[in-house]
């Protein structure tokens, strides 16, 4: 999936400050203080007087003594009367603003889903399947994804299955807005033209330097038990990696059944019109992931057609028929028997045919491996699928060191075609605000 799956809010407050609000309590002030009876203060021409008010007056003027009264009730009444200064309404008191931090994003996890035969393990880095144990035809489980033993790895952009940097595939399960290449990383949508990060010299590849799969997804939902299922969401921002748009994103995989994993795509562009190609980007290998190159694989492609490619790998708008060349797999048909006939190793996109059809969505392929006889279908509702054979991976050490090297694991990433939005012959890519974009897949395994 190039940019799906997931999902940037960024929350602030504000806040005023007011004053410290005074304490209730008021002390009286002292304004009269009667003296002592001492011979001090007692004038010397009357030194038998001994009356209260007579000594009063002798030590304070009565003009004094008013004034002093006057101040104590006028201040009395200020205090007792008004309100506490806090709470007085002020006009235009301007607010002092206290931005809030922005949510820090969850740390990547890795969550099991075991339901049935088959056991996977799927992270929230890039709604990414790291690992899915399946039996052989013994009942021996194999873990046929290739995938590394530590998650630091699928955060990193040059690191993982992207071949090497060469062409910044994605890893095991990778969502991306838009799968595939888009010619010189420019498209022009409603009279506007759009400039991607060129990521894969000369064009765009799966989304761009920070696809769908080098995020981290929110997990919006996690059921265990008898039907298992993850749900991850991830709002894509307007501008991301040069897109236009919000766009809000889900990708749900469940187990159904005892051996069939299911995904489920959706993605709805909130504001403005946009591409949006969700691929899934595992990398097979049915023998188990360290078990050396697919070559022995037999694979048949139910699409009649592919779209031929120039020299950067970019659709040149044609449709061209398999029948009489080596991309013809129609039917069951061994990857290494005529892989050397195309230069470089099988990246095509395969017009799908949509013949036999379970629950709404076409048969698009079937591989088996011969050592283990173990055997996928996929089912989709998509109207092409990308054929890779890991041309580029170059001895990337992987799961419990395990080397992986060229054509170490198949992909099949059904899609729309790749350059879709500058191709007005091909199925549109373009979705508008409001609606709904949605793509399922069902991965379905058995033995032979």
């Amino acid at each position: 999936m190039e940019q799906l799956v997931g999902v940037h809010h960024h929350h602030s407050s504000s806040s005023s400050l007011s004053p410290r609000t005074p304490s209730p309590t008021h002390p009286l002030p002292h304004l009269l203080r009667l003296p002592s009876s001492s011979n001090r203060l007692r004038p010397p021409d009357h030194p038998h007087s001994s009356h209260p008010v007579s000594k009063l007056l002798r030590v304070t003027p009565p003009f004094f003594l008013v004034l002093l009264a006057a101040v104590y009730l006028l201040a009395s009444f200020t205090i007792f009367s008004s309100p506490a200064a806090s709470l007085r309404p002020t006009k235009n008191r301007p607010k002092l603003l206290l931005p809030m931090p922005a949510p820090s994003p969850p740390p990547p996890d890795l969550f099991e889903l075991h339901g049935g035969r088959i056991r996977a393990w799927i992270t929230n880095v890039g709604a990414t399947v790291t690992s899915l144990l399946v039996p052989d035809n013994n009942g021996v489980l194999g873990d046929v994804v290739l995938g590394f033993d530590s998650l630091d790895p699928y955060q990193e952009k040059c690191s993982t299955f992207n071949d090497a940097c060469l062409n910044n595939l994605k890893l095991v399960t990778s969502t991306s807005n838009y799968g595939w290449r888009i010619k010189d990383g420019k498209f022009t949508l409603n009279d506007k033209q759009y400039s991607l990060a060129i990521n894969n010299p000369p064009n765009t590849l799966h989304g761009g330097f920070k696809g769908f799969d080098k995020i981290i997804w929110e997990v919006a939902e996690y059921v265990k038990g008898e039907n298992p299922s993850i749900t991850f969401k991830y709002y894509s921002k307007d501008g991301e990696e040069g897109f236009p748009g919000d766009v809000s994103v889900t990708a749900r995989y469940s187990i159904l059944a005892s051996t069939t994993l299911k995904l489920e795509m959706e993605a709805i562009p909130l504001n403005k019109a946009t591409p949006i190609s969700l691929a899934q980007h595992t990398y097979w290998n049915l023998a188990g992931h360290n078990s050396g190159d697919v070559l022995a694989h037999t694979v048949q492609i139910l699409g009649s057609q592919i779209t031929p490619v120039d020299e950067t790998s970019i659709p040149t708008g044609e449709m061209m028929p398999v029948s009489g060349s080596p991309f013809n797999f129609l039917t069951e048909t061994t990857i290494g028997s005529r892989i050397d006939q195309v230069p470089g190793g099988y990246d095509h996109n395969f017009v799908i045919d949509c013949g036999e059809v379970k629950s709404g969505l076409c048969h698009v392929a079937k591989v088996t491996d011969p050592s283990s006889s173990r055997v996928l279908d996929i089912w989709a509702d998509a109207p092409g699928v990308q054929f890779y054979t890991g041309n580029f991976l170059n001895g990337i050490v992987g799961k419990g060191g395990a080397v992986y090297g060229k054509h170490a694991g198949l992909c099949l990433e059904t899609q729309g075609f790749p350059n879709a939005v500058n191709q007005p012959n091909f199925p549109s890519v373009v979705v508008q605000p409001g609606e709904k974009y949605s793509h399922t897949m069902l991965f379905e395994f058995s033995t032979k």
